[in-house]
């Protein structure tokens, strides 16, 4: 893979969706800066390019435009930033930004794509790289566990100071935990007033199972004073590794 991004490429213009990066209200983008700020407290010490996972338990609980705007406000810092679009199943981030779903990730999986890193150049900010989906491939959790998927992030890796990746739901498909070996930790999203407690505690299990390091927790649309203020706000993993699975005691979750 060429490491050298080629300025010259371009990209269709973004859609104008006031749900992502630029158009959000003042409220939601201090969320999403201090979720980049807690994020940067909990990545390990010494990782030079964190791979950071965004999955939930359900659809519909806002994992992908969480990637979308962590990864920009992250890039919107001075990072150089890689969003990946590893749901290879219903894929979501091209439609979001407007982008074309080829070339991207599976291509560069199967080798029958050209790849390089100027094709990925947002026209947002210039530290910015968006990979979309691909082709839907007939395997995606196979082929987000192997090997090939092993070597590409850790090639990857080398050009950017972070990797975002969107990932299907835990409880729905397998393909979450089938990469978790080969990231540095897990952000899980949960909507309030929408995310069923069961499949919570179940998603949860499920990570601890596979031994999947969870960084924390983004509460989305949560609600202050009675208003939503589409906020995402961040929760560190310690009181859900206690619940889910590890101590029976705490039986009420916090989501506050």
């Amino acid at each position: 893979m060429n490491k050298k991004p080629n300025k010259s490429s371009s990209a269709p213009e973004v859609n104008t969706q006031k749900t992502l990066h630029k158009n959000l209200d003042f409220t939601a983008t201090e969320q999403y800066k201090l979720l980049r700020a807690n994020l940067n407290f909990t990545i390990p010490a010494g990782i030079k390019c964190p791979i950071v996972g965004i999955t939930s338990s359900m659809r519909g609980e806002g994992k992908s435009t969480t990637a979308v705007n962590l990864s920009y406000v992250l890039a919107e810092s001075g990072k150089r930033v890689l969003l990946i679009d590893g749901d290879l199943r219903i894929p979501s981030i091209a439609k979001k930004m407007g982008i074309k779903s080829t070339p991207g990730l599976t291509g560069l999986l199967m080798g029958y794509e050209a790849q390089r890193l100027g094709d990925f150049k947002s026209t947002i900010n210039e530290n910015w790289y968006i990979m979309p989906s691909g082709e839907l491939p007939p395997n995606p959790s196979e082929l987000l566990g192997s090997k090939r998927m092993e070597r590409a992030l850790n090639a990857l890796a080398e050009n950017f100071d972070f990797i975002i990746l969107d990932l299907p739901p835990v409880n729905l498909v397998s393909d979450a935990l089938a990469v978790s070996e080969y990231i540095t930790g897990m952000i899980v999203v949960v909507r309030q007033d929408y995310t069923e407690k069961k499949e919570l505690e179940h998603c949860f299990r499920q990570l601890s199972l596979s031994n999947v390091k969870v960084l924390g927790c983004v509460m989305n649309e949560s609600k202050e004073n009675g208003k939503s203020y589409s906020r995402y706000r961040y929760k560190r993993y310690y009181k859900y590794y206690k619940y889910y699975g590890h101590d029976e005691k705490h039986r009420d979750v916090d989501m506050e």
